[in-house]
């Protein structure tokens, strides 16, 4: 198999939580017919294959889709390029082209909320009704549960439920969806999402929302 990088996506600013992603820099080595099973075999909540690195081509699978736009692989891509002393301006997932900037430990990437695929966000009346929920809870479909942690300052918790029969039962760290609830509110945010992911959030008044976080090498 191509080298593999594994990284923590979304980790708050003590170095806990993150969301695992696996990263194949030298994604034109592996055929598109074969990369939705190597996604399955790993298994990582999402797997991106880098294409081109000059253009900063790039391919989103989970274990069991391809998707066009997600938040945490492209933020932990910039910063792996970054690492490696190339950082980018611009990744380009199948959805469209993403701007990226760095602002000291964060890397943020800025996306559309017509590019999220389905999901639904769902609010409940408190952080403690969140996190009593049952992984996943009845129903079907991808569910973001949220609840107000501090409304006034835009903090949320939040847990992630995708729901789509594969072996990723609860999310740990969600970019698009953070994306998209962003959006709907209409503001920033700070999400505490998981057992200790940290998202941020900012809107622009193009419709536009960046997801921001930090990112670490996964411990072998």
């Amino acid at each position: 198999m191509t080298e593999l990088d594994v990284l923590r996506v979304f980790c708050g600013p003590d170095g806990a939580g993150g969301n695992v992603l696996g990263v194949i820099r030298d994604g034109a080595a592996v055929p598109d017919a074969e990369r939705p099973a190597l996604a399955a075999e790993l298994g990582f909540s999402e797997t991106v294959f880098l294409d081109d690195a000059t253009r900063g081509t790039v391919d989103i699978h989970t274990p069991s889709v391809r998707l066009p736009f997600a938040g945490h692989p492209l933020v932990g891509l910039a910063w792996l390029l970054r690492s490696l002393g190339r950082p980018p301006r611009t990744l380009r997932p199948p959805a469209g082209e993403v701007a990226v900037r760095f602002e000291g430990d964060l890397v943020w990437v800025h996306g559309r909320p017509e590019w999220v695929t389905a999901r639904t966000t769902r609010r409940y009346a408190s952080a403690a009704e969140v996190d009593s929920l049952p992984a996943p809870p009845p129903g079907e479909g991808w569910l973001y549960a949220w609840a107000w942690q501090d409304e006034a300052v835009g903090t949320v918790r939040a847990r992630a439920f995708p729901r789509r029969g594969d072996a990723v039962v609860e999310d740990e760290a969600t970019g698009a969806a953070a994306l998209l609830l962003s959006h709907e509110l209409g503001r920033p945010l700070d999400i505490r999402q998981g057992a200790g992911s940290r998202i941020l959030t900012r809107t622009y008044p193009d419709g536009t929302v960046a997801i921001g976080g930090r990112v670490r090498p996964d411990a072998p």
